[in-house]
């Protein structure tokens, strides 16, 4: 016999969660399915424990700098207290979200969700009927079909490793394999990221990552870009990864072998076909409003719509939309305008708006301030050599258009030129805002 519900969600990530809160608050019966423990990628397998784990890097990286300047002594990262460190965040993650769900009165499912009809579930057994369903069943690492692909682990895996391994391979060359590669680095192990593309970290403009790749160097990370992985054989010893560059075929021996070269939305195990839930290239086929267009019953936030940039800001923001498009029977449509992104690597690097390229399609007229400015004072008193800015100015408007970033505190300053371009703040309305000095933020008149 079926259960029926005004709403069923499926994950319990940031998306899932604000859309069945606001559907509870509003007297409906709600229930929420997730196959892994509650809570979602970025509490539990991403951006939470990612940061908490490279707060240990930099303090440890921070130390390192200030010897002979008035920090003296041996540091070292203690790989299994840090793995604690993190855990103490992550292990009650569950629970709560569990008890949370309970105290609301909304039923929480364990197991694989599959469509079994149009507005039919089944899970664990149970099926489950429904006048709505939002699909925010998260992201998993795409496949890369190359022989020995088995022997990849994911981000989710690193992040749990009891020990770290001497030689560690990346393969890809974005977030992942950046942030990875500095952590990894910085606890002792030899690191080697092999990267099919021109550069590392594409979505950052290129100068700046340019600038950043003097710290992968300092760590002795080897970055091979260009570099295509041909299979992965297990060893005696470990893994030999197959490499091809520029006609040339070589190999990297490695104790541990990461897959950091893209994520999809996690959809294959829904059965979709058999609620009508059409895909193209993988993606849902969602109309403006995060709405499936076969299926009107279905909606789709965060990684799993893909919509919008693949960040936890992105997931909270569309499940407003689809909260608000399903409750309060408003047509809402996400704007992504002003989106900062920012990969922590050492020192962090962080984008926000257009870059160059972007602009110049538009047809805009716009001039560029950009410096490497390792002799600012905020760069000096960090002792961090890595610091720079583009910053690009609409000439009519003197609106920001875009403003990208690298050194120390950019992932905090990054948050002021999100909110100048989200809300139309010219560059009188910054160079006039009066900054806690000295403070990163206070640089931004600077940049102008």
């Amino acid at each position: 016999m079926a259960t029926s519900y005004d709403l069923v969600a499926i994950g319990t990530g940031t998306a899932a969660k604000i859309v069945v809160m606001r559907a509870q608050a509003a007297n409906w019966r709600v229930a929420i399915i997730d196959s892994r423990p509650f809570g979602g990628t970025c509490a539990l397998r991403g951006c939470d424990p990612k940061k908490m784990m490279i707060q240990g890097a930099k303090a440890l990286d921070h130390a390192r700098r200030m010897q002979d300047k008035g920090v003296e002594g041996d540091i070292c990262i203690d790989w299994a207290e840090l793995i604690r460190f993190k855990r103490g965040f992550t292990d009650p993650v569950p629970g709560k979200h569990e008890q949370n769900f309970e105290k609301k009165g909304i039923d929480a499912y364990h197991g694989q969700a599959r469509f079994i009809g149009p507005n039919s579930i089944e899970v664990d057994g149970n099926t489950l009927e429904a006048r709505h369903i939002l699909i925010a069943s998260g992201a998993e690492p795409a496949t890369l079909g190359i022989p020995g692909e088995e022997y990849l682990i994911d981000n989710e895996q690193f992040l749990e490793l009891e020990t770290l391994p001497p030689r560690i391979a990346l393969v890809g060359g974005g977030y992942i394999a950046a942030e990875f590669s500095h952590l990894a680095a910085r606890a002792g192990a030899q690191v080697t990221i092999l990267q099919h593309g021109e550069r590392m970290l594409k979505p950052f403009d290129p100068d700046l990552v340019e600038w950043l790749m003097e710290s992968f160097r300092d760590q002795g990370i080897d970055v091979r870009t260009q570099t295509n992985v041909e299979a992965i054989e297990k060893t005696a010893s470990g893994y030999r990864v197959h490499t091809a560059s520029n006609g040339e075929t070589t190999s990297v021996d490695a104790d541990l072998v990461v897959h950091a070269a893209g994520r999809k939305p996690a959809l294959e195990a829904l059965n979709l076909d058999a609620a009508n839930v059409e895909t193209q290239k993988g993606r849902l086929r969602l109309n403006e409003h995060l709405q499936s267009t076969s299926n009107p019953s279905v909606y789709a936030a965060g990684d799993a719509a893909q919509v919008g940039p693949p960040l936890t800001p992105v997931s909270s923001h569309d499940a407003k939309v689809v909260a608000a498009n399903l409750i309060d029977g408003q047509r809402s449509t996400p704007n992504y305008k002003g989106v900062p992104s920012v990969a922590f690597t050492i020192p962090p690097i962080a984008s926000v708006g257009l870059n160059e390229a972007q602009a110049r399609e538009q047809g805009l007229t716009f001039r560029v301030n950009s410096q490497r400015i390792s002799d600012w004072f905020i760069a000096r008193q960090a002792a961090e050599p890595v610091y720079g800015f583009k910053v690009l100015i609409e000439e009519a408007t003197q609106k920001v258009l875009g403003a990208h970033l690298v050194g120390p505190n950019v992932d905090e300053v990054i948050n002021v030129f999100a909110l100048a371009i989200r809300h139309g703040l010219t560059t009188t309305d910054l160079k006039t805002t009066m900054f806690a000095y000295p403070t990163g933020a206070s640089d931004i008149g600077s940049m102008l």
